[in-house]
Parts: structure tokens; sequence; C-alpha cells
């Protein structure tokens, strides 16, 4: 039985094989893309569990090609990147990657964040529903739906995975570290603004549902998912 199928989209042969190497080795399916377009029409073929991502690449980069899939699909992305900026790292977020690794990297650390990313998504098996309900309010993590007022509304997977976060821990505050932290399943210090930015989409979608509860700022700390008594 494969542990999965990982597409990985980069336009150095090298890369491709070595990563192919040692996946293989671990027991993952294998797919092979060198280009962006290449890699749009692999992820429609090969439906894998999971996509490591580069970015610089011919036809569409990897930006361009994050934001196709997340118009459908939730697949797991781990960027590539020989950028370290910081910058590059909250677009990354913003766009829905899962993780992030810099170039150059050891293959076995790649191997590893696979693992996790996997690991934390409960792709290694299967597990109850994840939903979570309060007045006027539905949170399916397992299916990835927000209803309000019994209406589905169109959330990204990262604001999902957010709201569901801190509903499911009522009352209790979040610094943005943590929750890129538990979130995001990144410990980059410093690139909290992402946090905010998907706080303040949330909000605008939540405003005024319900005076039971609400997406609460916590001035100087972070935040919360507020229910009142």
């Amino acid at each position: 039985m494969a542990a999965g199928k990982i597409l990985v989209v980069d336009d150095d042969q090298n890369i491709c094989e070595l990563l192919r190497l040692y996946l293989e080795k671990e027991g993952y399916d294998v797919v092979l893309a060198g280009s962006g377009k290449k890699a749009l029409e692999e992820f429609e073929k090969e439906n894998p569990d999971l996509i490591l991502l580069d970015i610089m690449l011919p036809e569409l980069d990897g930006w361009q090609v994050c934001r196709e899939i997340r118009k459908k699909s939730q697949c797991p992305i781990i960027m590539l990147t020989a950028k370290g900026e910081v910058f590059d790292k909250v677009l990354g977020l913003e766009l829905g990657a899962d993780d992030y690794v810099v170039k150059p990297f050891e293959a076995k650390e790649v191997v590893a964040r696979i693992k996790a990313v996997l690991r934390r998504l409960g792709k290694n098996g299967g597990e109850s529903v994840k939903e979570v309900k309060f007045d006027k309010l539905s949170i399916n993590l397992t299916n990835y739906e927000l209803k309000v007022n019994g209406v589905q509304i169109d959330t990204p997977p990262k604001e999902m995975e957010l709201i569901y976060h801190l509903a499911s821990n009522p009352n209790r505050v979040f610094t943005r570290d943590q929750l890129l932290d538990e979130v995001w399943g990144f410990d980059y210090y410093g690139d909290s603004r992402t946090v905010d930015v998907h706080v303040k989409r949330l909000r605008e979608k939540l405003e005024g549902v319900s005076d039971q509860w609400e997406l609460k700022t916590v001035w100087g700390v972070g935040y919360k998912f507020e229910v009142k008594e």
C-alpha cells in the first residue's frame, strides 16, 4: 500500500530525480512536472495527496499554480524556493500554502515536512468528522464548509482552518505566533500580518451574525472566539 501520491513540480531535473528517489524509498508514488502548465495538467489527471511546488517555473510560476489549485482543491502544498525573504513566506501563507522549504534543502528534511503536513491534516488514516456549531454558525472542517444561518459561505481553506481552530477552543486567547504555528504549521515569527489578514476576511463574513459569540481581538495579545454566557 503506497503512503500517498506526491506531485513534485520543479524545472530542475536533478532536484526532481533526487526527491523521487527519497520519496519512493519512503513508499510514496511520485509524479513529476517540469513547468507550471504541466503541474496543473498532472494535478487534474493524478489527484495527488500533496504537492511539492517550486516557485520559479517556466510558463506559470508557483504562485499562479498555487492560486489555480486553491480555487478548486484543499490539496496540501509545500512551496520550494531559493528565496528566503519574509515577503515570500507571507504571500505563500496567504495563498494557502501549507508549508515552506527554502533551497538548498536536505531531501530528508523535505520527507519529514511531507509526513508532518499529511499527519496534521489527517491524511494518514480515517478521522471522525470535525465540526463545531454555535448560534446561526456551523464550521465543518471535514467538508470545509462554513454555514451562516444554514447558508454555505464560500471560504478559503486557511480561513476555515483558522476559524475552526479558534471556535474549537472558545474563549481561549491565541497569540498570532501560536496561530501561525498551530494553523499553518509555520514558526516564522514576525510574519503575523497574514493572521490579521485572515481574521479581517473572516470578520467580514461573520460580523453581526449572532450576539452569542464574536471573533474578538485581544489588544496586545492576539485573538479569541468569544462565547457569551
